[in-house]
């Protein structure tokens, strides 16, 4: 099998970025979760909890944004409203929407994780060579594209 661009080349960019980057976010996010002295949250709930810091929102946008089932964030709300990270409640004026936000330990809890993922990074950064990190840096914007490209593909 070959790359949309006929190359073998993109063929095996693509299976060793896809053999990586799931490694990749469990290690850290396991490390991240170790040196923060945090619970074992699962990567769904920290995304859920990203997708939630900046806004209040309803469960159906939230799943828009995270490109899940409504019944996977509902399960998932649920799950983080027992464990008091996410509160439901009635959006004003309006008594038939619900709407979902962070609970201060979330936000606590999300704190803590990214200052702590921050920490693990630039320390293993610091460890690789300079022209490990600026390759790192430089190959950024094209992740960045990857991202847009794979989120915004018709399914």
């Amino acid at each position: 099998m070959q790359g949309t661009d006929g190359s073998d080349a993109t063929t095996q960019v693509a299976r060793r970025l896809s053999d990586r980057i799931g490694p990749f976010r469990r290690a850290l996010l396991r490390t991240s979760r170790a040196v923060a002295d945090l619970p074992d949250v699962p990567d769904a709930q920290v995304e859920v909890m990203r997708a939630l810091s900046d806004s209040t929102t309803t469960p159906s946008a939230l799943a828009r944004r995270l490109g899940l089932a409504r019944s996977t964030v509902s399960n998932l709300v649920s799950a983080m409203e027992f464990a008091g990270l996410v509160e439901r409640r009635l959006a004003p004026g309006d008594g038939r929407r619900t709407e979902l936000r962070l609970t201060p330990l979330a936000e606590e809890r999300l704190t803590a994780y990214d200052e702590a993922s921050t920490t693990v990074l630039v320390e293993a950064l610091g460890r690789l060579s300079s022209e490990d990190r600026d390759a790192l840096a430089a190959a950024l914007p094209a992740l960045e594209r990857l991202h847009r490209e794979i989120a915004h593909r018709d399914v």
